[in-house]
């Protein structure tokens, strides 16, 4: 075995672990798998969202079977993750965490309340557990259109929500297989006859009279399939560089992010690209983030406590004035000053 390789089991503190781990050590867990999860929380208190926690390792077996003490079964959920078991592998128990959580959200659902239904994500699509921005697209002023289009659409929240909302047809597109696979599934559930979704990068054939995308809200690299939906690799400007194309006359596009990363100095402003890109501002819906800031733990925690989460409405430039004397929606905060907004952060806590 590889030096660098270190067997522990219940014996072994938190203390002694972590000396071990800063010393470059990679630790495989041969004892009580609930004892794992104690010594990995530890961890965790002491070296918070660090790396380091990657070196606690357990060793899945033939179809992922996990030879430990009182350990749950996690073949579903590893073959749901990874796809069919090629053989032994060892995993860092914090990810294994992360995969039985997915799974147990796959099978229970996510509750939304703005649809009275739940969504049920599949691992490494990103779940509805912050749904601030849904409710910003269930207030947007609607008329209803003939054909939507919801570009990156994960789960297939947003685009269910437009079918309830009396759009005729709405095309849902994703450049990942797995997000593709999930809102098909949700959609057949619950909006079957109106939903078509597809496997593409941006925009499907044709035009929209209304186009929603809700993009990852940080500029970044992804590190695992678990943070595809928080770090944007380029799909913000690509999506306002080609909306223009994609919009019938007269139609209308809704941008859903938040500015957090422009309030970290990540991204710059939000309108000047809009601008760019031939659009412009019909109007914007505002709100706070609901979710509770941790002050203790965050070390962003004053930022996040001034972020802002809008619905922004756009159209062709050419073809619109801004409308000042739009109304925010109930229970909703409208800007017209047409501040810089633009990402977000969502922790994933696994």
């Amino acid at each position: 075995m590889d030096q660098n390789v270190v067997v522990v089991g219940d014996e072994i503190s938190a203390n002694h672990a972590l000396r071990l781990i800063r010393k470059n050590r990679v630790l495989v867990w041969r004892g009580d798998y609930w004892n794992a999860r104690q010594l990995l929380r530890a961890l965790k208190r002491r070296v918070g969202k660090s790396p380091l926690l990657k070196s606690l390792l357990v060793e899945l077996g033939p179809e992922y079977q996990l030879g430990l003490r009182r350990a749950p079964d996690v073949t579903e959920a590893c073959t749901q993750a990874y796809g069919p078991c090629e053989g032994p592998r060892l995993v860092a128990l914090q990810e294994l965490v992360g995969v039985l959580s997915a799974h147990e959200w796959r099978v229970r659902g996510v509750y939304v309340e703005v649809l009275g239904e739940r969504i049920h994500p599949h691992y490494g699509v990103f779940a509805p557990t912050r749904q601030d921005y849904l409710e910003l697209v269930a207030n947007a002023e609607f008329e209803g259109a003939a054909t939507a289009f919801d570009i990156g659409t994960g789960t297939g929240v947003i685009a269910i929500l437009l079918a309830r909302r009396g759009t005729q047809r709405v095309v849902a597109t994703d450049i990942e297989p797995r997000a593709v696979a999930c809102a098909r599934e949700n959609a057949e559930r619950l909006a079957p006859a109106r939903i078509q979704v597809e496997e593409r990068n941006l925009f499907p054939a044709g035009k929209a009279d209304l186009v929603v995308s809700n993009p990852p809200w940080l500029p970044g690299v992804p590190q695992s399939a678990l943070h595809a939906g928080v770090y944007d690799q380029g799909m913000l400007q690509g999506f306002l560089d080609t909306l223009p194309a994609h919009l019938n006359p007269g139609g209308e596009a809704w941008l859903v992010m938040s500015d957090l990363a422009e309030r970290l100095g990540l991204r710059g402003s939000l309108t000047e690209l809009i601008q760019r890109a031939g659009l412009q501002v019909a109007g914007r819906l505002d709100t706070r983030p609901s979710t509770r800031i941790r002050q203790g733990q965050d070390p962003l925690a004053a930022v996040k406590a001034q972020e802002i989460i809008s619905l922004w409405r756009l159209k062709q430039a050419h073809l619109h004035r801004p409308d000042t004397r739009l109304e925010p929606a109930a229970g909703v905060e409208l800007d017209h000053g047409g501040g810089d907004v633009a990402a977000d952060c969502t922790d994933a806590d696994t």
